[in-house]
């Protein structure tokens, strides 16, 4: 089983700074959303973003490598889940297109940070397992 990150803290992780950046544009870009969406696209916004940050503190507090990689998990979805949300609220025309873009263009770098994060706390047997195979040994179909 992998080592614990050198991570000390969640606050060491540039991957939760950044979450908190985007937690902070999510909050500011739906306050100006009509006050119809507070309990709808609103509300959803505001608790996926809130999700991404808090489930890496989460995990990174637990004390199994495995638990961390489930909060890790669940936090990538809660970004993607972000993300899907800000295409709507691009195509409803909610919000400012450049504070939407910004912070679009900052969760798929989270993406790409939690992902990187989450393979570099793969044993080496679980990389060798996700490996494809190089040649096709499937038989021949006639």
């Amino acid at each position: 089983m992998p080592a614990k990150p050198a991570a000390q803290s969640f606050r060491d992780l540039q991957v939760w700074h950044r979450s908190i950046d985007l937690t902070t544009a999510i909050y500011r870009l739906s306050q100006t959303f009509p006050r119809e969406e507070l309990y709808g696209l609103t509300g959803q916004m505001r608790r996926a973003a809130l999700s991404i940050p808090s489930n890496i503190t989460e995990g990174q507090g637990r004390l199994a490598v495995k638990e961390f990689r489930h909060f890790l998990g669940i936090a990538r979805g809660s970004n993607f889940e972000l993300q899907t949300q800000l295409e709507v609220a691009r195509r409803l025309k909610l919000g400012e297109s450049k504070e939407i873009d910004s912070a679009d263009a900052l969760s798929h770098k989270i993406g790409k940070m939690l992902y990187a994060l989450l393979l570099s706390l793969k044993s080496p047997h679980e990389l060798a397992d996700n490996r494809q195979p190089t040649t096709d040994n499937s038989p021949e179909l006639p």
